[in-house]
């Protein structure tokens, strides 16, 4: 009787090792065959982007890598990244973490995905239209098509952008943090795409730092922390009883376990922001009408809602850069620099020509800041001195955000609008960020509208909850108090 041979891997690397400028990775080997999937998983720069692009040919300046690749059964070395361009969007895909790093500003997003199918897929010009017009409907994005990247929210631009690289067919797709952003709808969604690749022969390697997203995926996980592998097994398992300290640590900090802060103290100072009845339509289509609400100092209010429902237009609006249709706003007397965002998306916040470390001293030279309250915001936030002396786009997605808050908390605002302010940022660290921000607003006596698309950290964070329904416009006025539970430790 003849044995069965293992199928032969369409992925394989061996020893892949990345170094350079501050950076360490720990040699790493994995395999994927036809059919299979593999989830890392782990803190936020741990390296988990980064051995995507090192397998993509795309480290960032100042990077090497070394090792060994086998790709759909043709051998490369890792450390030459070009080699593998030809293999791009064909045989390679990779879904970035930064659709605003993917997506072309001044092309609109049904063209942008019938792009791909043309010049990729080899298809003829009217069947990419009409295949990027279904990928696009499949998605929830039907009515974007037309639009530019920069009138889409920041999950709707991903979703474009998830569009684009999966239209070529290839047979191996990376995925970096492909459902960030997303509500719970249209990140199963994404999850159901991800998955037809293995179902269809293909091989899938997700990075991420949800955990859900890990296990609906199934297959098999690897955790990261301080770029070594410290765990790895079928999902099942390793989610439900990791065995390393880490494993057990990054379950527990879930938004889902998570104790309430503790609770607002009562006071007589005016709100630092107030409105009444506003109404706003987009594109034809009523976002909210009669909406009501005050912020107070140290306040911290959620708001939930659908991708494209008007959270950040809300946001917009309160903070005086979008116009209302109806309605009035009053803020507490004060500069403007008191009323301040955390945005979605940070590499759109941050000039991209520039260090870090400039931008930050061009801050506190222009608003004249006390510039010896960075180092202790970079211990409480995590963030390595080293980081100062890269660009923007020379740090993982997560690191950035964190600058973000950093740079925010520097001009101690009286209203912040933080608009999904950790989706880049692993349990842990995401935990360990929006407590030392709500710490931070509660002894500042800032108002916070914290938007999350992720239920349980709202119910477990924020004094109130504003939710945003696309069905009831009109209902949306309403503020409900979570219930209590315990407090933040």
């Amino acid at each position: 009787m003849t044995s069965m041979m293992p199928p032969t891997p369409l992925l394989r690397v061996d020893d892949l090792a990345i170094h350079g400028d501050g950076v360490t990775i720990a040699p790493v080997s994995l395999s994927l065959a036809p059919g299979e999937r593999l989830t890392l998983l782990g803190e936020t720069g741990s390296g988990k982007s980064l051995i995507a692009q090192a397998i993509m040919g795309t480290l960032p300046k100042g990077l090497a890598a070394r090792g060994r690749l086998a790709i759909d059964g043709e051998a490369f070395e890792a450390a030459d990244g070009r080699s593998r361009r030809p293999l791009w969007g064909r045989t390679l895909a990779l879904l970035p973490q930064e659709p605003w790093h993917a997506l072309d500003p001044t092309m609109r997003a049904v063209h942008q995905v019938a792009e791909s199918h043309r010049h990729v897929a080899g298809r003829g010009k009217h069947e990419a239209r009409q295949a990027a017009s279904a990928d696009l409907a499949e998605l929830g994005l039907a009515e974007a098509g037309h639009k530019l990247p920069g009138e889409l929210s920041g999950g709707m631009a991903q979703r474009v952008a998830f569009a684009a690289a999966s239209a070529g067919g290839a047979t191996i797709v990376i995925a970096d943090e492909p459902t960030k952003g997303l509500d719970a709808p249209r990140r199963d969604a994404v999850v159901a795409l991800l998955a037809r690749t293995p179902e269809r022969g293909g091989a899938l390697l997700t990075i991420t730092h949800d955990i859900d997203v890990a296990r609906r995926l199934g297959g098999e996980v690897a955790i990261l922390r301080q770029g070594q592998v410290v765990e790895r097994g079928p999902a099942e398992r390793l989610l439900s009883a990791p065995q390393s300290d880490y494993g057990q640590r990054l379950l527990a900090a879930e938004p889902a376990r998570w104790p309430a802060p503790p609770p607002l103290a009562s006071s007589r100072e005016g709100s630092v922001v107030a409105a009444t009845g506003l109404a706003k339509t987009r594109g034809g289509r009523e976002l909210f009408r009669g909406l009501s609400l005050a912020i107070q100092p140290g306040e911290i209010v959620g708001v939930v809602g659908p991708s494209g429902c008007g959270k950040s237009t809300l946001g917009d609006m309160l903070l005086g850069v979008a116009p209302a249709d109806a309605g009035e706003i009053h803020h507490a007397p004060g500069s403007p620099l008191g009323r301040q965002k955390l945005y979605q998306d940070p590499p759109a916040a941050f000039s991209p020509h520039w260090t870090l470390g400039r931008l930050l001293d061009d801050l506190v030279r222009r608003h004249r800041l006390d510039r010896t309250a960075i180092a202790p915001l970079m211990t409480r936030l995590g963030l390595d001195e080293r980081l100062l002396a890269r660009r923007p786009g020379e740090i993982s997605g997560g690191e950035l955000q964190r600058f973000a808050i950093l740079r925010v908390l520097l001009l101690e605002p009286r209203f912040l609008f933080a608009d999904e302010p950790t989706s880049r940022l692993d349990p842990i660290t995401q935990r360990e960020t929006l407590a030392l921000l709500v710490e931070l607003a509660r002894e500042r006596r800032c108002g916070v509208m914290l938007v999350s698309h992720d239920p349980a950290l709202i119910e477990r964070l924020c004094d109130r909850r504003l939710s945003l329904e696309q069905e009831v416009p009109a209902a949306r006025e309403h503020l409900a108090r979570p219930e209590a539970t315990p407090s933040l430790s």
